[in-house]
């Protein structure tokens, strides 16, 4: 049986300043599809579109032609309401740096996207967020403030509170950028454990060749094209 395609891009365009003399296009048709339980990296040199790509995956930004379908789900036609209910519900972001809101528990930070989507909270999204920073390894400090968190524990909460609302696709964007080598390899091997056990896919952006050696796909973005398909390592 063929495996799910939680996400699905076909022909992707985008250019900025258009209509004037600055105009100028970043991505040049790309096209790209990620099974569910995949986690493949996204490499590529500074200006290459990889930002750029990222934030149209992550429905933040809109291409100029091309469809992006997130599991199974075409992107096109939606208003600002649909796209932000869509990402909400199957997206996790992860990013270099984890902005986690330095007042707020680990606990609380885990919880905010489902506050976002339910409104208030309750003893299920509670539970929900205990059971998430135990996952992780972080349950002992659920009720430390973020700024008393380590580098590599924060990036830990982040990624919990990627998982709240158990979205089908985690876009992480250098997420080991800021940590020491121990603690990168600690938050990779927690983000590849997650994409295993529980089958979200993974893309995520990054310069370090030992870690996309290890994840199960490369995908090279060189001036805005998919220079290959990205064979299976």
């Amino acid at each position: 049986m063929a495996a799910t395609v939680v996400l699905h891009l076909q022909g992707i365009r985008k250019s900025y300043a258009i209509g004037t003399p600055a105009e100028t296009e970043v991505l040049h048709g790309v096209d790209l599809d990620l099974a569910r339980g995949e986690f493949c990296a996204l490499m590529g040199a500074s200006g290459s579109g990889k930002s750029t790509l990222l934030n149209i995956v992550g429905l933040l930004d809109r291409p100029d032609a091309g469809h992006v379908l997130i599991d199974g789900q075409d992107t096109a036609g939606l208003g600002e309401a649909e796209l932000t209910h869509l990402r909400g519900r199957a997206i996790g972001f992860i990013f270099q740096y984890h902005y986690l809101i330095s007042a707020f528990t680990a606990l609380e930070n885990v919880m905010m996207p489902m506050l976002l989507e339910r409104g208030r909270a309750n003893e299920a999204m509670v539970e929900r967020a205990r059971a998430l920073l135990d996952q992780v390894g972080l349950l002992p400090w659920q009720n430390n403030r973020a700024t008393a968190l380590s580098g590599g524990q924060q990036q830990r909460v982040a990624i919990a509170r990627s998982l709240a609302l158990r979205p089908s696709l985690i876009l992480a964007d250098e997420p080991t950028g800021n940590l020491d080598t121990k603690s990168a390899d600690g938050v990779f091997s927690l983000m590849r454990q997650v994409n295993r056990e529980q089958g979200t896919a993974v893309l995520m952006v990054t310069h370090n060749h030992e870690l996309a050696a290890r994840c199960d796909r490369i995908v090279k973005l060189v001036d805005g094209r998919i220079e290959a398909p990205g064979a299976p390592t």
